[in-house]
């Protein structure tokens, strides 16, 4: 079972935001999803990052699942 993510609120200079907001368009990414990969690269240099901490999930949708259905044949 995936643990529940935590909510913050967090003030931002307006130009701060806007800046943020086009990084993370330039990024294909959510504002949120950018200050999290910001804060996690910052952990992770500053030798901060905690233990047993889940990868942020991929980009884009994600793969389909394969159709059930007979094995393929072997081939010699």
């Amino acid at each position: 079972m995936a643990t529940e993510r935590k909510k913050i609120l967090l003030r931002l200079d307006p130009a701060v935001h806007d800046a943020l907001a086009r990084w993370a368009a330039d990024e294909l990414r959510s504002t949120n999803a950018q200050i999290e990969f910001l804060l996690r690269r910052a952990l992770t240099e500053g030798g901060r990052m905690p233990g047993g901490v889940t990868r942020i999930p991929g980009r884009g949708r994600p793969p389909k699942d394969p159709e059930p259905g007979p094995p393929p044949d072997d081939l010699p």
